[in-house]
């Protein structure tokens, strides 16, 4: 989860390098609720996981350095 787009797309760039992710990050916008308003969303990058190769950890590390977090299915 993140704070913005700007950062969402960075980290998605970001990812296949730090981490080896072959597929392209999903991006998608989560409003607050009732709000419409884009500066009150923050953004969440969808990455596949299915083998449990990445690091939770390591992950959420990579996430607060863009002052976001991880959050967990």
């Amino acid at each position: 989860m993140l704070p913005d787009r700007d950062a969402a797309e960075e980290v998605a760039e970001e990812l296949a390098d730090r981490f080896g992710v072959a597929e392209e990050p999903q991006l998608v916008r989560d409003a607050l609720a009732g709000e419409d308003d884009a500066e009150d969303a923050q953004w969440l990058v969808v990455v596949e996981d299915p083998a449990g190769r990445l690091d939770p950890a390591a992950l959420d590390e990579f996430a607060a350095e863009y002052e976001g977090w991880l959050e967990k299915p």
